[in-house]
């Protein structure tokens, strides 16, 4: 009776020794399972094309089953080529936060967290003309100057050239010069303004463009010189909303033959996850990483785009609809 209690121990203590083992066997599949693969497709402002290549290269080494692609361009071009022309994406960030909140949401998106921040900046070279006179006092004067050539991006397509033109309407308010926006627009003909901005710095580098609007970012990452200017008009200081808001721009709408006005106000990213994009997990993986201290905020940190740590979403509702995986990266600050 002895040796049949012992065989039937032995028996049992195997069995349960089995299960285990499936059990670890089960989670570790699983685990292995749960790692984001395939295809993953972001599109976000030209402006971030810098920061996203590297954080793009760090997240593929931890996650190596993940190809992230990326395309580029003026935020709200991106933003339209999903609810307008139908492309598919994953993420889409922009510039601008209000370019999802106006494009995306509530159709394409349910959410819009913000978290970056930027300024205005002009940017010249060594090659541009008045490149060793030019200063935060006398900018607007060599502007003017016929044989300067200057540009900016295109406002109906890209944050950047909206709100280069606020900050020149900004000017004219902050130096109480009147006619001043008038006159510096009369000095920049239209084939000057360009789809994106980051297509000004090639024409800035190869001597076809004397100055150009950017982003202090854009600037850093590609090495260019830049005028920084006053608070109050280069729009990176969100104390001086109040200010901002005098600046107002018309823009195209959603549909031909439709206007929007933009309102100055401080430089603000938004990112967001596209509803039925083909990727959510990798997706949800991207942003984890992104809106990491860590990781891609302290990337955007080091290239002159100084993140908000942590991220920020408008309202208690809002932060109801983020995936879990992030809820702990971001807080509710309007």
């Amino acid at each position: 009776m002895k040796k049949i209690k012992k065989r039937v121990g032995l028996v049992s203590a195997i069995l349960t020794g089995l299960m285990g083992s499936v059990l670890v066997s089960f989670v570790l599949v699983s685990s292995v399972q749960a790692e984001p693969t395939g295809k993953l497709s972001i599109f976000h402002a030209g402006s971030l094309t810098v920061p996203f290549e590297k954080i793009e290269r760090a997240f593929e080494a931890q996650y190596p089953e993940v190809d992230v692609q990326r395309e580029a361009g003026g935020s709200t071009k991106m933003a339209r080529l999903i609810s307008e022309v139908g492309k598919p994406a994953d993420i889409m960030a922009s510039a601008d936060y209000k370019v999802i909140d106006n494009n995306l949401i509530p159709k394409f998106a349910d959410w819009n967290v913000r978290f970056a921040t930027n300024q205005l900046v002009l940017c010249y070279t060594d090659q541009s003309r008045y490149a060793d006179k030019i200063n935060d006092k006398n900018w607007y004067e060599i502007l003017q100057k016929k044989e300067v050539v200057w540009g900016h991006s295109d406002p109906n397509l890209d944050p950047c050239g909206y709100r280069s033109i606020m900050v020149l309407k900004l000017a004219e308010k902050f130096y109480n010069k009147a006619g001043l926006y008038q006159d510096l627009i009369d000095n920049r003909p239209k084939k000057n303004i360009r789809p994106k901005s980051v297509e000004l710095v090639n024409l800035l580098k190869t001597g076809h463009m004397d100055y150009a609007w950017e982003y202090l970012s854009v600037a850093i990452q590609h090495g260019l010189k830049f005028v920084k200017l006053d608070d109050h008009i280069n729009l990176g200081n969100y104390k001086y909303d109040d200010f901002y808001k005098q600046a107002q721009v018309k823009v195209t709408g959603k549909t031909p033959s439709t206007w929007i006005v933009k309102t100055g106000k401080s430089c603000t990213y938004g990112i967001t996850m596209i509803k039925d994009g083909p990727n959510p997990e990798a997706a949800k993986a991207f942003l984890k990483f992104l809106l990491s201290p860590e990781h891609g905020l302290k990337t955007l940190e080091e290239m002159g785009q100084p993140p908000f740590i942590p991220c920020r979403v408008p309202s208690q509702e809002m932060a109801g609809r983020l995936p879990s995986d992030i809820t702990a990266l971001v807080e509710v600050k309007n």
